[in-house]
């Protein structure tokens, strides 16, 4: 009786009967073989390299997911499934070539299945490994055998693929192959020690505190003298090394930041250590302590002037917030309105161009207190630009995100929603210096047109939309209309 890998190849080979590999001219199952060969080198689990035998199957001949699933089992068709474009032939690199790839990579992103990575790590150095040969034989000469494939896209894709995979993969020979390929023929892509044994030391967050939440990721208290910030899936370690090197970056321009010591594994995702001795941030001292979030607003106003202080080269390297605040509207307001969206577009282009640092992320959860000394986590967005921003950012996480639900707010802070306003209107007492109602006015309604995008911008990225969501966005969309007519700039 045939076992499930021999049945496959055999199966494989009848329904690739007769193809050739267009970038090779090579019998096609020989392809499917090569990258089952690969897997083997990375696990024992058979269904993992029968998918890879089959992965080619829904992508370039008549078989189907049904039919794979019947044959081999439910899990070989879904990582078949994860593997495919169902969308175009799979030799075609067309103009939306980039946008499908990046939705297949996607599925990789979030499976937790250990599999569908192995599948695409397998299929993109058996791929690389036809173009490596060319490339050493040819030189540059050998993309003119292959008008429909881009370069630069081409090393995008793998670059793609090797930084999802690192976590979990990079000490099999497969992904050290691949990293090799890919800088010899785009050399200077990968830092030469990706190719190298490299081994994260692993750490466990069960049972340990959350002490405060992001878009990036969790932050959890460790033991007393460390806390990890833990990444959620999307992050790769370029993020995670980027974030470290901008943190780098702002201590030595004065601003009181945590610095990582060390970047490490907490489960499939990257985590970052900081060494942060009996601390606690912010939100936890005003939950702890309701009745002081006037003097934690006074220690945010300074930590706020310290940032909005310090003024970087245009070589420096950091981008621009305006960059952000569009992508607000972008994505959000402009798939709404888009005479609105060009009112705010307007609005925030007529920004001063100015190079002062904001930190993009500013809120009570991102600061900690140690020995009575503020120090800001969570670098990933600093940015460059008006302090409007920085002011939308807090009125935001204080004021708006709670507008239709308070407990929104007071889950994200850990502390009540009227102690999170009360916080915000001390907050920006103290960063303006003043107690002219007027003047707190305009710069909140300033800063509320920033917000009211993001909220739209929020709810979309969600995708299906409900009757509640639509009613929210109605009303942001309301506030915004009114705005603009109001406004002529949001500069303060």
């Amino acid at each position: 009786m045939m076992n499930k890998l021999e049945e496959a190849i055999i199966y494989a080979t009848v329904m690739h009967q007769g193809k050739v590999r267009v970038y090779t001219g090579k019998t096609f199952i020989l392809h499917p073989m090569e990258v089952a060969q690969i897997l083997s080198t990375m696990t024992d689990d058979d269904d993992i390299v029968t998918a890879g035998i089959l992965h080619d199957i829904v992508e370039d001949t008549d078989g189907t997911l049904t039919e794979i699933e019947n044959r081999f089992g439910k899990r070989v068709a879904y990582l078949v499934d994860a593997n495919s474009d169902h969308t175009a032939p799979a030799t075609e690199m067309d103009a939306d070539w980039k946008q499908r790839k990046e939705e297949t990579l996607q599925v990789m992103q979030d499976s937790e299945d250990i599999g569908v990575k192995m599948l695409f790590l397998a299929e993109t150095l058996a791929n690389m490994r036809a173009f490596a040969q060319k490339y050493s034989e040819q030189g540059e000469d050998c993309w003119q055998k292959f008008p429909n494939l881009d370069p630069a896209t081409l090393c995008w894709y793998c670059s793609r693929v090797l930084e999802l995979t690192e976590l979990t993969l990079n000490r099999t020979g497969a992904f050290k192959e691949l990293i090799r390929h890919v800088n010899s023929i785009w050399p200077g892509t990968f830092d030469s020690d990706k190719a190298r044994y490299k081994k994260y030391r692993e750490v466990s967050v069960a049972g340990c505190q959350l002490i405060g939440s992001g878009a990036k990721g969790d932050v959890y208290r460790y033991n007393d003298e460390v806390v990890i910030k833990v990444y959620n899936q999307r992050n790769t370690y370029h993020d995670v090394e980027r974030e470290i090197s901008l943190s780098r970056m702002a201590f030595i321009l004065g601003i009181p930041t945590a610095i990582s010591f060390g970047i490490v594994s907490v489960g499939r995702r990257y985590g970052a250590m900081y060494e942060l001795v009996d601390s606690q941030t912010i939100s936890q001292h005003i939950a702890d302590n309701p009745d002081q979030a006037d003097h934690y607003a006074e220690i945010m106003a300074e930590v706020a002037h310290t940032i909005h202080s310090v003024a970087l080269t245009e070589d420096a390297g950091v981008p621009s917030v305006k960059g952000r605040l569009r992508s607000y509207i972008e994505s959000g307001v402009a798939h709404e309105d888009k005479a609105l969206a060009r009112r705010c577009t307007d609005l925030i282009g007529g920004l001063p161009d100015v190079l002062t640092l904001v930190h993009g992320d500013f809120h009570t959860g991102n600061v900690f207190v140690q020995r009575g000394e503020p120090l800001l986590i969570d670098m990933d967005r600093l940015s460059t630009g008006h302090p409007v921003a920085e002011i939308a950012d807090l009125y935001y996480f204080y004021v708006v995100l709670g507008e239709d639900d308070p407990s929104v707010v007071e889950k994200f802070m850990g502390f009540s929603y009227e102690t999170a306003r009360r916080f915000f209107s001390a907050f920006l007492r103290r960063y303006l210096d003043t107690e002219d109602e007027n003047r707190l006015q305009e710069v909140t309604e300033k800063a509320s047109l920033l917000c009211y995008a993001r909220m739209i911008h929020k709810i979309r990225r969600k995708g299906d939309l409900t009757e509640a969501d639509r009613t929210v966005i109605a009303r942001c969309l309301e506030k915004l209309a009114a705005l603009t007519e109001k406004l002529d700039t949001l500069a303060f």
